[in-house]
């Protein structure tokens, strides 16, 4: 089922980029010769009116086939559909079907974190939570680990749910953040046994404990653990009310991802090597969409609508191949007021296409030695 499920993912987050470009394209009056899933070659295909709709061996990826969308093609026009060219369109027609693809993949996670909210909610900090609702179960949530801490040693990991806490003869079962820090507060250097709950997927919930040794020099002017907690419960919204709190949750992934690439391709030109550890490929995806299914709907939503802003904003970069690299080829025209040779073009977007297969190829090695069947 992990498989099937993220097929059915990716082709949709595909199928929504995709059909961005394509509806653009329609608006604008540019002839659409076909609408991909997957590339080629094609396994079967059907045409409707001027296009072909087809399903491609090649899952991961899909496309629309534009007409004059490769300059190469302004030589052989058909006279009769000379003005139904891509290039024969304004230069503001043809950066809104290119930019289509990323504002369509932002409506369908504006969409998804929509419905999750509505329908089997979403975990949500209670002091997050919009005025005039709770969130339903609040628990006490490990939100943040600090690095080298006592926490960290123990192996407590953010998402655990902290049930209790014991020193000798003293036990608490814990509410808030505050009265963790009241208790640890005072026991500097004094073993404190720390019971966590841990949702594990295909096993459910877990119950643990472990040893903690509470520090100074983590908070100021009181011994801790390391862990940074929050009250974090279910929040489900009515429908109206989870469309607003679905665009706000929206803008703050959005700046999220786009905060979080610019500081993992900073770090790669400084040379962080270890971070393409945390990049994950296709088999990857797999694993943490089956992981995310496990947990529940809301969380698939959730996770999938995360993917989509990572390729919305992905596709935003100015490199051959991508869309924010078509539509900087489209600013060099507009600045130049003539069009980059085609043979340029062609060389650099199938200079970038190579780029990508390599990462692709590159980060689907590391996703296979993660999972052990690679050394």
């Amino acid at each position: 089922m992990t498989i099937i499920t993220f097929l059915i993912v990716l082709g949709g987050l595909i199928l929504s980029h995709e059909f961005g470009h394509f509806l653009a394209a329609k608006r604008a009056g540019v002839r659409v010769d076909e609408f991909g899933l997957g590339f080629p070659p094609r396994l079967f295909g059907w045409k409707r009116g001027e296009t072909t709709y087809s399903l491609n061996l090649i899952p991961f990826g899909g496309f629309v086939k534009i007409y004059g969308e490769d300059p190469e093609e302004n030589n052989k026009v058909d006279p009769v559909d000379a003005n139904r060219l891509m290039t024969a369109k304004s230069k503001w027609s043809q950066a809104s079907i290119l930019a289509a693809g990323v504002i369509f993949n932002l409506l369908l996670a504006w969409l998804l974190l929509s419905a999750a909210l509505a329908t089997t909610g979403l975990p949500t900090s209670a002091a997050a939570a919009p005025s005039g609702y709770q969130v339903r179960d609040p628990q006490l949530t490990v939100v943040s680990i600090a690095p080298g801490s006592p926490a960290e040693r123990a192996g407590l990991q953010p998402g655990d749910i902290i049930i209790s806490l014991r020193s000798g003869f003293d036990y608490l079962t814990p509410t808030t953040a505050e009265t963790v820090s009241d208790f640890t507060g005072p026991r500097e250097n004094q073993e404190i046994i720390l019971g966590f709950k841990r949702l594990v997927p295909k096993v459910k919930t877990v119950v643990e404990e472990v040893a903690v040794t509470p520090v100074n020099g983590l908070v100021p002017e009181r011994a801790a653990v390391g862990l940074g907690l929050e009250t974090v419960g279910q929040l489900r919204l009515p429908v109206p009310r989870a469309a607003l709190a679905g665009g706000e949750m929206l803008a703050k992934l959005t700046w999220l991802t786009a905060r979080g690439l610019y500081n993992f391709f900073t770090g790669l030109i400084r040379g962080e090597s270890q971070l393409l550890n945390q990049v994950a490929g296709p088999i990857g995806l797999a694993t943490l969409v089956g992981t995310a299914r496990a947990l529940g709907l809301g969380y698939l939503l959730l996770f999938t609508a995360v993917i989509s802003i990572n390729l919305a904003i992905l596709n935003l970069l100015p490199l051959p191949a991508l869309d924010g690299g078509r539509l900087f080829f489209l600013l060099i025209e507009s600045l130049k007021g003539s069009p980059i040779k085609p043979a340029v073009t062609r060389a650099l977007n199938l200079g970038g296409f190579a780029l990508l297969i390599i990462l692709m190829l590159f980060v689907t090695y590391h996703d296979l030695q993660k999972i052990g069947w690679l050394p």
